[in-house]
């Protein structure tokens, strides 16, 4: 495998050197490499197989590794040609045929053509294909409607849904949608997670568990070559000790800046960087057993947390409260008439003592830290508090997020009455459609980890994913937001604007809509 200038060893001592000056916390007491872009992580990655992974902590890795047939352009969640360079779509919204482009080769020199991207569905969607036990593939459920997908020949590919689909196209430029080698997939079976290849702008060089992730540039890459020379990813699960990497100069980039850090980066040897996106940070509530079966001790919830406190004095202003399971940054999408639940303990107090539920005790799951989880321990300990003061007892555990994930995706039956979580989408469809949904409970592969169900939200969820008109799908999205918030599976605490800090060196950066991280074109003077 090339590594430009940079050998193997080079980059175990480039990463060795980089841990080293993790201990100096003393601004500008460490300098990264010349042409050599060091980005702080909020954890290690759980495999670097797009499609067997679900955090965007992971995401922002694979997207400088890998490519889709499509993308958002720059700056939207609009979609344009990537792998493929057109296609078209029948006039029942059911078969889409792409042209590839030619030329393309993955890292391992294979070669990018349509049977590489029948391949790459068929793994994730049959169950009898020779690779389908590399997975598990958790976010498969963006191709249900796939029926079939056909080769063409070298340059064409067809997709046959078995009904219209109105998020296909944004669910292809979805970190699910990218493509993988096939001759990497059938070397490494498993193990194809430690040993990804794709086309992306930036090769994998080097994984040191706990450690670094380390890219470099390709050369060959079809769209125009990377700015710098290598990217390093540094999984610093803690976030003062982020901070301190920060501004100790031993990380170049940090992504999701804990609030209470944002002024000191506030003077010329910073950037600060912010972008709106469409996230929602909240709480799952076991509806399944416990307290929370209940909708009136969950509403009472939504009504004991005091979310502008949360907003104004944990997370420092960067975020506005939540009204419902969909975030206002789809805008065509969501319901502007909702007004999110007023902070009333009396009227929660009321609730509770209604349904019986006065001085539960509550088993409560915090992260450490994650993928949008905006601050989360301190988070934790307001709103425990704030549920304290309306009788409830509430006990934390907290861990890890990858342990933390293990944890609360599988489902919360038998083991917690509600727990953090936080998702950023590329469509209205996709949170509701793998979390809110009957047919979305761990059992059945989805992420419905408080067991919510109801047959409206069902009925709703399902058309609206197969309504061509925008308008249609608008009304069926808001219509299910007022039964969902009614229902409240899920206290609904905050919408974030994601941020970034990068060093007055790092150049061409931006963050996007999508909350990936792009880094092809980003510099480091």
């Amino acid at each position: 495998m090339a590594f430009s200038s940079l050998t193997r060893r080079g980059f175990g001592v480039l990463t060795a050197a980089l841990l080293a000056s993790s201990a100096l916390v003393t601004p500008a007491a460490a300098q990264t490499p010349a042409g050599v872009l060091v980005v702080g992580q909020i954890a290690e990655p759980q495999a670097l197989d797009p499609h067997a992974v679900t955090a965007v902590n992971d995401f922002r890795i694979l997207m400088n590794i890998y490519d889709g047939l499509v993308r958002y352009a720059s700056g939207t969640l609009e979609v344009e040609p990537a792998l493929a360079e057109s296609w078209t779509i029948s006039e029942d919204g059911t078969v889409y045929t792409f042209t590839l482009r030619e030329g393309v080769t993955f890292h391992d020199g294979s070669a990018f053509d349509a049977e590489a991207v029948v391949f790459n569905f068929d793994r994730m969607l049959k169950e009898d294909h020779p690779y389908h036990n590399t997975g598990p593939f958790p976010l498969s459920f963006f191709f249900s409607a796939v029926q079939q997908v056909e080769a063409l020949d070298a340059r064409n590919v067809r997709f046959t849904l078995n009904e219209p689909y109105a998020p296909f196209l944004s669910n292809l430029a979805y970190p699910t949608g990218l493509i993988v080698s096939p001759a990497a997939v059938m070397q490494h079976g498993a193990d194809f997670g430690r040993n990804p290849s794709g086309t992306g702008p930036f090769r994998f060089a080097e994984w040191r568990s706990n450690e670094a992730v380390v890219i470099t540039r390709n050369d060959d890459y079809w769209d125009g070559v990377a700015a710098s020379e290598a990217v390093v990813f540094r999984p610093i699960t803690d976030a003062n000790t982020r901070v301190a990497e920060m501004l100790s100069g031993g990380i170049d980039m940090m992504v999701e800046v804990p609030p209470v850090a944002l002024s000191q980066f506030q003077d010329a040897r910073y950037q600060m960087v912010e972008q709106a996106g469409p996230h929602v940070w909240f709480l799952i509530l076991n509806t399944k057993e416990g307290p929370f079966a209940d909708k009136r001790v969950r509403q009472a919830a939504n009504y004991a947390i005091n979310k502008q406190a949360l907003v104004n004095d944990v997370l420092e202003g960067t975020a506005e409260i939540a009204a419902g399971p969909t975030p206002p940054a789809f805008a065509w999408a969501y319901n502007e008439t909702l007004e999110p639940y007023p902070y009333d303990p009396d009227r929660a107090r009321a609730l509770i003592a209604e349904a019986g539920a006065e001085g539960a005790t509550l088993t409560f799951y915090v992260t450490e830290g994650g993928s949008g989880m905006l601050d989360p321990v301190p988070m934790g300990t307001a709103i425990q508090a704030d549920l304290a003061a309306v009788g409830f007892d509430v006990k934390i555990e907290t861990y890890e997020w990858n342990t933390f994930l293990g944890r609360v995706n599988p489902g919360m039956e038998g083991k917690a009455d509600m727990a953090q979580m936080a998702w950023m989408t590329n469509d209205p469809d996709t949170l509701p459609f793998l979390a809110l949904r009957t047919q979305a409970w761990p059992e059945e592969g989805g992420f419905n980890s408080g067991y919510y169900s109801n047959p409206e939200v069902d009925a709703l969820l399902e058309a609206a994913r197969v309504a061509t008109d925008q308008e249609e799908r608008a009304r069926l999205y808001q219509e299910m937001q007022v039964i969902v918030q009614e229902d409240a599976p899920w206290v609904f605490v905050a919408n974030w604007k994601q941020n970034a800090v990068t060093s007055a060196a790092v150049a061409n950066f931006a963050l996007e809509p999508s909350f990936f991280l792009l880094l092809k074109d980003v510099v480091k003077n």
